[in-house]
């Protein structure tokens, strides 16, 4: 497939932010990894053919990342789950290296991040090593440590990114993690070969379905963020594989316009958190759903359910539909639409409005989207 060549993502002159042009240089991100792993309809890449060989002889998998990076491996861990049946645990880097060393499991450790730098991460990924664990990395930077220490190095290849909010670099995340877990599932027999050419074939069709939504998702998210910026706290829902979106989409308001915003699973909401919903504290809930599968399509009317709900409460929400769903537009107070896609791939998509939603209210409220206080690109101290 020929990368995508857009003018737009060619001209800096058009983005007034990097975060803004790295947001719109996701398709040719997504496409140049796409190049690295798959050719000729098939997975070619020997570190995935290595992932894979290592999941056969370990079922277990623990995945150690910090903040954007550790929602890849949330979705990851469904993915890995799912298509592979391996088991699968998520923990937060800086909390892998204080856990028991004399625990009886023997698992492959994955750790990602965009740096390879990343100190928490980093420290993780040593303490695996010296555990003799099995180590797999993940991460943007082919000269970085972790891609050097790993015994497994799986490049994103989505080119430098220079804002500090994380775009480009975490789907290009979720599109290897995707790769790592057909070839996963190949070597583990889950999945056979009709099949895996059928998931290749859909994530060649994420790039340029991305490419043709970026303009009317720039469009409604500006005009969004415009409507929802007095909210004091927004909070961010989704079910199954985007649970992990609704938490990357909260980390990216929470860095890009310092508004405060959480990520719940959306069957948590009447647990608690529904006390705080009022006018100036809206929903943003994924309701995108794969027709194909029958969990998804269970997720979507339970959150179809919620939304009623939440219409009937009183709440402002702003619910990620399918293109043309009117079930949901009639209970949502704004919708984003999202062209529909495989249930696994939609996180890949359905995380860029969410992205723009961020930048739009970080401008809103006066802030240096690509430099926010107290931030920094690559965490490399503790």
């Amino acid at each position: 497939m020929k990368l995508l060549e857009s003018d737009r993502t060619m001209s800096e002159g058009r983005f007034a932010h990097a975060m803004l042009r790295e947001i719109y240089e996701q398709p040719d991100a997504l496409a140049r990894t796409m190049e690295q792993y798959v050719a000729a309809g098939h997975i070619n890449s020997k570190s995935l053919t290595d992932a894979a060989e290592c999941f056969r002889r370990h079922k277990d998998l623990v995945i150690a990342a910090s903040g954007s990076s550790r929602h890849a491996g949330l979705a990851a861990e469904i993915m890995l789950e799912d298509a592979a049946s391996l088991a699968v645990d998520v923990e937060y880097a800086s909390e892998y290296i204080t856990r028991s060393t004399n625990t009886k499991r023997d698992p492959a450790v994955l750790v990602i991040s965009q740096s390879g730098e990343t100190a928490d991460t980093l420290a993780a990924l040593r303490e695996a090593n010296q555990r003799r664990h099995p180590t797999l990395a993940v991460t943007n930077v082919e000269n970085s440590s972790m891609a050097s220490e790993a015994e497994i190095y799986l490049p994103t290849s989505a080119g430098v990114e220079r804002a500090i909010p994380a775009t480009k670099s975490f789907t290009a995340q979720l599109l290897v993690l995707r790769l790592l877990s057909l070839e996963a599932a190949d070597a583990r027999g889950t999945m056979d070969a009709k099949e895996m050419e059928r998931q290749l074939a859909e994530l060649w069709e994420i790039p340029p379905a991305i490419e043709r939504q970026l303009d009317g998702w720039r469009a409604v998210t500006e005009r969004l963020a415009a409507k929802y910026n007095s909210a004091k706290t927004l909070l961010y829902l989704g079910r199954g594989i985007h649970y992990a979106i609704a938490r990357e989409g909260a980390l990216k308001l929470k860095e890009s316009s310092y508004m405060h915003a959480e990520g719940y699973p959306a069957g948590e909401l009447k647990h608690g958190p529904n006390a705080l919903v009022s006018d100036e504290v809206p929903i943003v809930a994924l309701g995108t759903v794969d027709w194909q599968d029958a969990e998804s399509v269970l997720r979507y009317e339970k959150t179809v359910a919620l939304m009623s709900d939440l219409k009937a409460q009183g709440a402002r929400t702003i619910v990620l539909t399918n293109a043309g769903d009117d079930k949901l537009r009639s209970v949502a107070s704004d919708v984003i639409e999202v062209e529909p896609a495989n249930e696994y791939l939609l996180p890949i998509t359905e995380v860029v409005p969410l992205q723009m939603f961020a930048y739009y209210m970080a401008l809103e409220n006066g802030v240096d989207v690509d430099r926010p206080r107290n931030l920094v690109k690559a965490v490399v101290q503790e």
